[in-house]
């Protein structure tokens, strides 16, 4: 094979652009690697930007038994709030206790172990309250009385996936968005990939290795490479709704309910109040998932049993749902189906070009998925170089304290005072220090270029656009940021006719 050709091999093509993709892509390159990364549509435009947004050890699970996931995930939490301190923090959650659900006793042995087993070291440890005298008491409907307050983590989930990428692509990875993978034929050494790009092009690529990090796609993506695929995944849609603030505090809720299930009422945007989520199998199609009247309908009922304000459906702002690609472990109830993943190496012989599939798995896991992927790959690639390096390596923007992020917002709001107090705290939540990359040397609003609304400007669209993939208004509205909460129809479609103009 000629230099030329061995050139335009890479040692490993990721296709999937989703958290778990773009987390194997950056920790790839960073031993070495020669990365390609191929997503269909936008980044994390499905499972990975439809969570309820919460870095967590997933405290339920102990109810299934899954004490190992739930160890690992805890052993996350503060290394994920370490290496991106912008997108992610600490948050305080609120268990009352519920007559005639789950005993008290149970609530208390369950978040000691949860305390104990994942190496907590900076989140505070749990503690008993009572909500006749707490704040987080005062929303609710009268009769709630002893709770626990516990600790996790809150995610921006979308741009966790877009950091993940930026820092893949600043190491040297190339990144491929908008391009559909039509055909895979291995040979003894290499995949060769034909891909479709949104404009009805096609591309030819090259790879050593392959990773299936597809998600809820990940079985077509086998039938695409064997023809066929004897796998089982079990597909659960999860969905969520955005109400008006219904609570002033800033603890969120973890609550029971009569069937079983649970869900969470988190603190969202300043203004808004997340509710979620449901847990229903999916038998649809994945391109446009949604929340159901019915889902709705669901998560409002759930609601109302324990806050006093009464929360309708219309009251609801925005829903979203995504697909949860969950290892088919045979559960009667999609909510007890494991959120354990499953990494199935097809080495083959020596020579034979391996693939790598990527099963389940949960947002807060990602890294640790990531490291454990490559480390499968090391022994067929021997570009792949050295151990774990993700978890003490900063992810853009994120390199400051991880109890710094206040400091690094009163930083913005001193240098560009033009910025209201609204728009320098979601600038810093979103960018961390590389905000200054594109407000750089602005004295005014003005310098900005055009103003959008809700203190998007020019500057800002542009820098998504050339440095984080985003072509589409939904794409920067919704999930580099999530201004599509505060846009109205006019300002879209003035960003919409910016966008097209270049």
């Amino acid at each position: 094979m000629s230099e030329e050709n061995q050139a335009a091999i890479h040692d490993l093509a990721v296709i999937g652009g989703g958290v778990n993709g773009c987390g194997i892509a950056r920790d790839a390159v960073g031993r070495g690697a020669k990365v390609l990364l191929l997503e269909r549509g936008d980044l994390a435009q499905g499972t990975s930007s439809a969570s309820t947004k919460l870095i967590h050890g997933g405290l339920r699970y102990l109810e299934h038994g899954e004490f190992a996931l739930v160890c690992e995930a805890l052993s996350e939490r503060e290394r994920l709030w370490r290496i991106a301190p912008h997108i992610i923090h600490p948050m305080r959650f609120v268990l009352p206790w519920t007559r005639g659900l789950r005993p008290r006793w149970m609530l208390r042995l369950g978040l000691f172990i949860y305390d104990h087993i994942g190496g907590r070291r900076a989140l505070p440890a749990t503690e008993a309250i009572d909500l006749c005298h707490h704040a987080a008491g005062v929303p609710l409907q009268r009769g709630f009385g002893p709770a626990y307050c516990y600790s996790d983590g809150w995610v921006d989930d979308a741009r966790l996936v877009i950091l993940n990428a930026r820092d893949a692509a600043d190491r040297g990875a190339e990144l491929h968005t908008r391009t559909a993978v039509t055909g895979l034929a291995r040979t003894d050494d290499h995949w060769a990939i034909e891909t479709r790009t949104a404009d009805g092009g096609s591309r030819q690529f090259r790879a050593r290795a392959l990773v299936n990090a597809a998600g809820p796609a990940a079985l077509d993506l086998m039938r695409l490479a064997h023809g066929r695929s004897d796998r089982q995944m079990r597909l659960v849609r999860g969905s969520h709704i955005v109400v008006p603030r219904v609570f002033d505090h800033s603890f969120a809720y973890f609550f029971q309910l009569p069937d079983g299930r649970i869900f969470f009422a988190i603190p969202y945007e300043r203004d808004f109040t997340l509710i979620g989520t449901t847990d229903r199998d999916h038998a649809g199609g994945l391109d446009h998932v949604s929340a159901s009247e019915e889902e709705v309908a669901y998560l409002c009922e759930s609601a109302n049993r324990y806050f006093a304000r009464v929360i309708k459906p219309a009251d609801v702002v925005w829903s979203y749902a995504g697909v949860r690609p969950l290892i088919d472990d045979g559960s009667a109830r999609p909510e007890a189906a494991t959120r354990g993943y499953r990494l199935e190496l097809e080495a083959g012989g020596e020579g034979h070009a391996p693939l790598l599939h990527i099963l389940g798995g949960k947002i807060t896991t990602y890294r640790h998925l990531a490291a454990e992927a490559v480390a499968l790959l090391q022994p067929h690639l021997p570009a792949l170089q050295g151990g774990d390096w993700t978890a003490g390596a900063p992810l853009p923007g994120g390199d400051f304290a991880m109890t710094g992020l206040n400091d690094l917002i009163a930083g913005l709001a001193c240098d560009y005072p033009f910025l209201d107090t609204a728009t320098a705290d979601r600038i810093g939540r979103a960018y961390g220090t590389r905000a200054r990359d594109w407000l750089g040397d602005a004295r005014g609003l003005v310098q900005l270029g055009v103003h959008f609304g809700s203190g998007l400007t020019e500057a800002e669209v542009a820098y998504l656009v050339h440095r984080e993939w985003a072509r589409t208004s939904e794409d920067i509205i919704w999930r580099r940021t999530k201004l599509g909460l505060r846009l109205n129809r006019e300002q879209v479609a003035a960003l919409d006719a910016w966008l097209e103009e270049r």
